[in-house]
């Protein structure tokens, strides 16, 4: 991988030859899931994130069941049909808390996926969300280096979170993994591991993005991990695991003006805009200077939409499921 900091002319093939490889394998289609942060308040300490449980500055919020359902209502009738609810690591919601509600989305918006994003909990957990409704859970692995796991995440280990996305899978989500590019400490030799690690797990979605400083961590003080070695990761990532949903994350847009488009043209396939209530939206902060925290949820699509267009693709509002769920309901001894 040094070479392609070094090759310009290979590094713009390899993100063409990915571009390409995308669109066999999902056309010019961009799925579109809406975002919906419902709680900041985390009980872990991880070294790099702006809603660490030890930020005293961080302002929290908790949104409750009934304020999550009217976001999903209200971007239904905007014609999303994926929602990603995602939180800290917020004990307050309990798994029955969690059941009815999914239970309640189901019920009210009958053909959309839900897609969890709220951390490590227990496996009896995740069995009763699965069973509520839920189809996806999104649990980013962030590095599969165990030493750096273990010195950004001082209360965990990689070997319980490579666990836990293990037991997801054989739970039955559709199962998102990822990580971040620029990590201190982070080697080449490390970004290697983690595509090998993916490789191996073989997830159905894959989040990557730049490491961006936050200024309530002790990291505070560390260089933004770097765009171009980021859309590299990218575009072999969707080289290695063609059939993988690749968001072009926040992250991305607000590490470079155009990052989210750059991101598409690199081999993502996916956008999440954010159906947060406008309020809460500005102190879901896991890095500085995070975008599109203003907007209101039709101002977002409508805007993303035309960002899309402009970069040359199509804005997809159906469920977008996973292309090896899809192959095996269509092929169910495969």
């Amino acid at each position: 991988m040094g070479r392609l900091e070094q090759d310009q002319e290979l590094r713009a093939a390899l993100r063409a030859t990915a571009g390409r490889k995308r669109r066999e394998m999902y056309g010019l289609g961009v799925y579109v899931r809406g975002l919906i942060e419902f709680s900041n308040i985390c009980k872990q300490n991880c070294m790099y994130c702006g809603i660490r449980s030890s930020n005293r500055r961080a302002q929290r919020y908790r949104l409750h069941p009934d304020e999550i359902l009217e976001c999903c209502k209200e971007g239904y009738e905007l014609g999303y049909r994926t929602f990603v609810l995602q939180s800290g690591e917020d004990d307050w919601y309990t798994t029955d808390m969690l059941v009815s509600l999914i239970m309640e989305i189901k019920r009210k918006c009958p053909d959309a996926a839900v897609t969890l994003s709220i951390g490590e909990r227990d496996n009896e957990c995740y069995t009763r969300l699965f069973q509520a409704g839920a189809d996806r859970f999104l649990l980013r692995h962030e590095t599969a280096s165990a030493s750096l796991y273990q010195s950004l995440h001082p209360t965990m280990t990689f070997d319980n979170r490579r666990d836990r996305l293990r037991a997801l899978k054989e739970i039955g989500y559709q199962v998102g993994a990822g990580f971040m590019v620029g990590l201190p400490g982070q080697s080449l030799e490390d970004l290697a591991e983690d595509l090998l690690y993916l490789q191996e797990l073989d997830p159905d979605m894959i989040g990557i993005g730049p490491f961006i400083p936050h200024e309530g961590t002790p990291l505070r003080h560390e260089p933004a991990g770097s765009l171009e070695t980021t859309l590299d990761m990218i575009a072999l990532t969707r080289l290695i695991i063609p059939g993988a949903l690749i968001p072009a994350t926040t992250a991305m847009g607000t590490a470079h003006p155009y990052g989210r488009e750059l991101a598409l043209q690199a081999g993502a396939n996916v956008v999440m805009p954010n159906l947060s209530p406008v309020a809460v939206r500005p102190k879901y902060t896991l890095y500085n200077g995070k975008i599109c925290t203003g907007d209101e949820s039709a101002q977002c699509r409508f805007c993303l939409e035309l960002r899309i267009r402009e970069a040359g693709f199509d804005m997809d509002m159906g469920r977008g499921d996973s292309l090896k769920r899809i192959n095996r309901s269509t092929h169910p001894h495969v």
